[in-house]
Order: C-alpha cells, then sequence, then structure tokens
C-alpha cells in the first residue's frame, strides 16, 4: 500500500496559519495570537504531518531541554483529516524519535485524549483529569 503522508520536523513547511486557527478555536489555545503561535513554533521541537502534496494533515510540538524532559503540547490533527488515524500516525513518529526517544520523562494534559495517549505508554499522574506521564528516570 503506498503512502500517502509524510512527517517533517523542518518548520518551514509548517501552515502556521491553519495551525493557528484550529488552536485558535481549541479548548486549550483559546486567545492565542498568530505572533504566539509562531514564537511557540520557533522555541519548540516540531512534527508537521502532510500528504505527499504537502498539504498539512496535523501537527505537535514538544517542550524539551533535549535531555531530561520533553512536555507533548498542541498534538492536533486538522478537522478535514480526522477520524482516519492520522493522530497515531503522529504520536507513533514522535514517539519513535531518536530525540524523544532518549528522554527521560514525557508529560502532556489532555482533556479528552486519555484512551489514545495510554495506547502508547502513557499514565494518569495521581488524581489530575489532565496530566499524563511517561518516566523512563530510574531513582534510586
Amino acid at each position: 500500500m503506498k503512502q500517502n503522508n509524510f512527517i517533517s520536523k523542518d518548520i518551514s513547511l509548517l501552515n502556521v496559519e491553519e495551525i493557528h486557527q484550529f488552536i485558535a478555536n481549541s479548548y486549550w489555545g483559546k486567545g492565542r495570537t498568530l505572533d504566539d503561535v509562531k514564537l511557540t513554533i520557533e522555541n519548540s521541537y516540531c512534527f508537521g504531518l502532510y500528504t505527499n502534496e504537502n498539504k498539512q494533515i496535523g501537527f505537535a510540538r514538544v517542550v524539551t531541554d533535549y535531555i531530561y524532559f520533553g512536555y507533548f503540547m498542541d498534538v492536533i490533527i486538522l478537522d478535514k483529516f480526522q477520524g482516519k488515524g492520522y493522530g497515531k500516525i503522529l504520536v507513533e513518529a514522535m514517539l519513535a524519535d531518536s530525540t524523544i526517544k532518549s528522554l527521560k520523562t514525557l508529560s502532556l494534559k489532555t482533556k479528552d485524549a486519555h484512551h489514545l495517549y495510554e495506547r502508547y505508554g502513557f499514565n494518569k499522574i495521581g488524581d489530575s483529569p489532565l496530566w499524563m506521564s511517561i518516566d523512563r528516570q530510574i531513582l534510586e
């Protein structure tokens, strides 16, 4: 079967306006300006998911120190592509990335995607209805 999409970390490929529109209308990103989104992209480790014709399908970013900690943020699939498995493709690509695989702790907050992240090893943190993590650090 021919793959009809690809992942890139090249931020010049991102359709920032489309990403901004999605985030600004989400429950977690209300009020973010286009300049806010541009700045978060510049200061994060980003992943774009695209059709083979370079149309934006999805986006995610990780705020990280590149050694110990990474915080998954703004993991999105644009509306017209939802329900087709692209969220799984994006999260799997992120978790397979060598930089992300080397981090000791990954975290995220979600209101409604716990089931998606649990299948990849994320666990709820304490009593929080939002926070999840993967903790690989061994403390003695």
